[in-house]
């Protein structure tokens, strides 16, 4: 195949893409048959299917069982903006909502573990060593939006009032403000931002369907190079935006 020539399935694929984005197409219409495709683009019926899957994958559209394939309405991407920490007692998962407007609430749950070997990587620390894991499941509007999971080493909060992240005097108050109430210093915190395939129990506890894409903010928190937290933001890829504001020096 020549340099820049698509595949058929890709070059049908782009066409019907265009005709959703363009409205020719809109929300909650009937994808065109198989056979259909087959007629108007002059295809075979593997290439008419191949099309279809391919919009499929891209959350384009869903199948409905006994009726056929309808183009999905997506969401209007919505914004987490990332500022930085902020000081204050607001929870720091209101923080990372850009609509200040929206009635955020959370669900969360702690519960020690053994560190597993890509966690410790994370924590500089050796596999097998005690955590607590907290995971959560925040609404915005009573809609699951983002679900995270943090973990802490015992090294570190063991035996102190911010053992629990959401219980005691300063449930709720967020990394930095725990951590210095037990004379740890956090003064660096790292993002690293990639997407992959969700998983089932995510994109289901999302709201979302199985295999689309989400957005992972692998966030740690560090207290004189030694990092103290570490936790994975996970939002829905086709709903969300993540949008750094840094301050230039």
């Amino acid at each position: 195949m020549p340099f820049g020539e698509q595949p058929a399935y890709l070059r049908v694929a782009g066409d019907l893409r265009k005709k959703i984005a363009e409205g020719a197409l809109p929300p909650h219409a009937r994808l065109p048959s198989q056979a259909r495709i087959r007629e108007e683009y002059g295809v075979s019926d593997t290439v008419a299917l191949e099309a279809r899957k391919v919009l499929m994958a891209e959350g384009l559209v869903e199948g409905r069982s006994g009726s056929g394939t309808y183009v999905r309405e997506l969401p209007a991407p919505r914004r987490i903006v990332r500022t930085g920490y902020r000081s204050g007692d607001s929870s720091p998962f209101r923080q990372e909502q850009a609509d200040e407007s929206a009635k955020g609430t959370w669900e969360s749950a702690s519960e020690q573990e053994e560190c597993s070997p890509e966690i410790a990587e994370r924590l500089r620390i050796e596999p097998g060593e005690r955590l607590m894991r907290t995971r959560y499941l925040f609404r915005v509007d009573g809609e699951p939006t983002m679900l995270s999971t943090s973990w802490e080493p015992l090294a570190v909060t063991g035996r102190t009032p911010v053992l629990l992240p959401e219980e005691g005097p300063l449930g709720g108050r967020g990394v930095v403000e725990r951590m210095a109430a037990i004379d740890v210093v956090v003064d660096n915190v790292v993002e690293e931002v990639g997407a992959r395939p969700g998983k089932a129990e995510e994109t289901v506890a999302l709201g979302g369907v199985p295999g689309h894409s989400v957005l992972v903010v692998a966030r740690t928190y560090f207290a004189g190079g030694r990092p103290v937290e570490t936790a994975d933001v996970v939002v829905a890829a086709d709903r969300y935006r993540i949008s750094y504001h840094l301050p230039v020096k």
